[in-house]
């Protein structure tokens, strides 16, 4: 069997990963139009630091990250967040302070904390305690994350709390991003319990049971990273592959049936090379867009579903600085900025702080993130333009003195796929036309979620689905 893989990012790479366990004498070949493996995943070394350039950790409430690390043997690597700082703040009026305790995305598991902090206004406060009393929609219809939080919680405690943590996370534009294709937990609590506090406050004294009874804690914390960067990832990945798999700097310009045949014919440039090759099976892990630029002439109808996703940029801007230049102390690892405040930036990690191994003693190192669906035209501004932009913005919010002493951007146009509403029908649709293709898999982040265990769980769900055919 010839099994191509379209896209050397880490749903590409799991997919080669669990097909050579499943098919260990298979000929695989994992084209990507880049010179190097990982895709969004890059960790770049420099004076000390270690400088992620786009997602720096991943979360482990789902077992797909881990059970990859343990399949390769990266288990003792795995590095948990700073036990000290396990906050975030949140941006009011120039100002950071702690999201109240307990606050988790969308709801609180905690009432004193919302009643005390400076976030919210009396009357938002009083407008979130009446969600007791606020009748719950128990259909099935899909919905806007601001218009649920609304319902539910009101506008404010959307505007202040829940905008800006969903905004750090899907870079989306709340009236359009689904509830169900996000969060949906949130919105079987409400059908259920009536009440978001109500569930939230069962599911707490449950987990503390449940904590009681197994007389130990979770493993990891609720997010963690490889030691040497997460770029580790791939290159372990690529390692442990037969030699030749991976074609890099070849991009796939075409797909096409051959006639009389159930084989595909794949058009491959490389540096200046024009080659048609032909595979029994492939796996396509690009991004919808350029899956659906792949299958336009062959498979037109899948290729409208996938092109109808869309897609938002960021960019991110990492700043360092001697520690003596920041002048006050912090008890969180980052912070996010709501819509309301009007700043160019959504969200800002304190990389040095969240996990210390990431800059050496007396340095500090943050990442401040960029563009989305609220300032999409940041995700592709010079570095030159937005570094400064970006600094003069932070040091709004933080008290720095002087010029950092390393700025780095990083840019990410249209990697974000948007879970709007409407996208679980659609995904439902496309799995519905893949799943007449017998020798065609899709992978990538537009499908499961965006964050990296959901991306190595499609790429093994394509792995096995082709898998089971050519056995």
């Amino acid at each position: 069997m010839n099994i191509a893989i379209l896209g050397a990012g880490i749903s590409g790479l799991a997919a080669a990963h669990r097909l050579h366990q499943i098919l260990p004498h298979a000929t695989l070949q994992v084209f990507d139009r880049r010179g190097r493996t990982g895709g969004l995943l890059e960790t770049i070394s420099r004076d000390g630091l270690q400088i992620e350039q786009s997602a720096d950790n991943f979360i482990t409430t789902t077992p797909w990250g881990l059970q990859l690390c343990k399949e390769l043997g990266l288990t003792e690597e795995l590095i948990q967040t700073n036990p000290n700082t396990r906050r975030t703040y949140v941006v009011r009026k120039g100002k950071l302070h702690l999201l109240p305790d307990g606050f988790l995305m969308m709801a609180p598991t905690k009432l004193l904390p919302m009643a005390i902090t400076p976030i919210l206004s009396p009357l938002g406060k009083l407008r979130a305690g009446l969600e007791l009393l606020i009748p719950s929609r128990k259909d099935e219809i899909d919905e806007s994350m601001a218009n649920f939080v609304r319902r539910r919680l009101g506008r404010e405690v959307f505007e202040r709390l829940v905008e800006p943590l969903v905004s750090g996370v899907y870079a989306a534009d709340m009236e359009k991003l689904s509830v169900r294709a996000t969060l949906p937990r949130f919105r079987e609590m409400e059908r259920q319990y009536g009440s978001l506090i109500w569930a939230m406050q069962r599911q707490l004294r449950a987990n503390k049971a449940a904590h009681l009874a197994e007389q130990s804690g979770a493993r990891y914390s609720m997010f963690v990273t490889l030691k040497k960067g997460l770029s580790v990832l791939g290159e372990t990945i690529a390692q442990k592959l037969p030699s030749g798999t991976l074609q890099l700097n070849t991009e796939v310009t075409n797909i096409s049936r051959i006639a009389g045949d159930a084989a595909w014919q794949l058009t491959c440039e490389s540096q200046g090379d024009t080659a048609h090759r032909t595979f029994d099976v492939v796996i396509i892990a690009t991004s919808t867009t350029d899956a659906a630029k792949l299958l336009r002439d062959c498979l037109p109808t899948l290729a409208d579903k996938l092109g109808a996703i869309e897609h938002e940029g960021t960019a991110i801007a990492t700043f360092a600085f001697d520690s003596s230049q920041i002048q006050q102390e912090f008890r969180g690892m980052g912070f996010v900025v709501p819509k309301i405040e009007r700043s160019p930036i959504l969200a800002g990690s304190f990389s040095s702080i969240k996990y210390e191994h990431r800059a050496p003693s007396g340095k500090f190192l943050i990442r401040v993130f960029a563009g989305g669906a609220r300032r999409p035209e940041l995700a592709e501004m010079p570095g030159e333009q937005l570094a400064p932009l970006l600094l003069q913005e932070l040091r709004k919010v933080i008290k720095i003195d002087g010029e950092p002493i390393l700025t780095m951007v990083a840019h990410w146009p249209n990697t974000m796929p948007q879970y709007n509403v409407g996208h679980c029908e659609r995904i439902q649709e496309i799995e519905s036309l893949v799943s007449q293709e017998s020798t065609l898999a899709l992978a990538g982040n537009a499908f499961l979620g965006v964050g990296i265990p959901s991306c190595i769980q499609t790429g093994y769900a394509a792995a096995e689905k082709v898998g089971t055919k050519c056995n």
